[in-house]
């Protein structure tokens, strides 16, 4: 029970850039870009749009089990990736919001762990004869 409250809440928070696509106005918060060009913002809109399917797939895989680890390993790739990518450049991490400098790594964090639990908790698959 537990681990499904968690990753629902992990998921609900990954899907938020989502809400860009009906407040493009949170771009500049979210991504410190007070005046991006057409280009810019329907880039970062759909990226919302695949934040909110990954965090529907982390969500997804908190009620049915075989979605748990490839959703989780899924978001733990894309989040290391756009932490590699940003977070080592110290004028984009400066531009970062405190959610992604924060949650991101948290999250990351807690889906190797439910990985690491769900592997423990599985029974052993039988040898073929």
């Amino acid at each position: 029970m537990k681990t499904r409250i968690i990753l629902t809440i992990v998921g609900t928070i990954t899907a938020t850039p989502a809400l860009a696509l009906f407040w493009p106005r949170l771009l500049a918060s979210s991504y410190g870009l007070a005046d991006p060009d057409h280009m810019t913002t329907a880039l970062l809109q759909h990226r919302g749009v695949l934040q909110a399917a990954l965090g529907a797939a982390i969500i997804w895989g908190a009620f049915f089990l075989p979605a748990r680890v490839p959703a989780a390993a899924t978001a733990i790739i894309t989040k290391t990736v756009f932490l590699a990518l940003t977070v080592v450049d110290v004028g984009m991490r400066a531009d970062m919001n405190l959610i992604s400098l924060v949650f991101d790594p948290l999250a990351i964090v807690i889906l190797g762990v439910v990985i690491v639990l769900h592997f423990r908790e599985s029974p052993p698959a039988a040898a073929p004869a």
